[in-house]
């Protein structure tokens, strides 16, 4: 049975999870199996981002990356400054139908 964990008004899933509801709602395949497709998805959308790409999920959203310029930044603990370099982020747009549910 899956643990969901309330957290901020809205429900938790880990990987774990996940891959726990996939093998339920998916009887014709093992959980290892399950576990090998979701690590394979998740994997190619890493790299695809990684390599300055974009996946797109009709329906669900956008994944891309947007770049953080270089700023001064301050040590919490201490007040110094502190360079930070610019780097990728991941970003996330979500998809039409993906909001008109969140909206309901």
């Amino acid at each position: 049975m899956s643990r969901h964990v309330q957290q901020h008004g809205g429900m938790s899933m880990i990987r774990s999870e996940l891959v726990d509801v996939l093998a339920q709602e998916n009887p014709g395949l093992s959980h290892r199996e399950i576990d090998t497709i979701v690590t394979i998805f998740f994997d190619e959308i890493t790299k695809q981002l990684a390599d300055g790409g974009r996946v797109e999920l009709r329906g669900f959203g956008a994944f891309s990356t947007r770049g953080r310029e270089a700023r001064q930044g301050r040590n919490p603990r201490t007040g110094a400054s502190v360079d930070i370099p610019s780097k990728k982020v991941p970003y996330f747009k979500p998809g039409k139908e993906m909001r008109a549910k969140l909206n309901v």
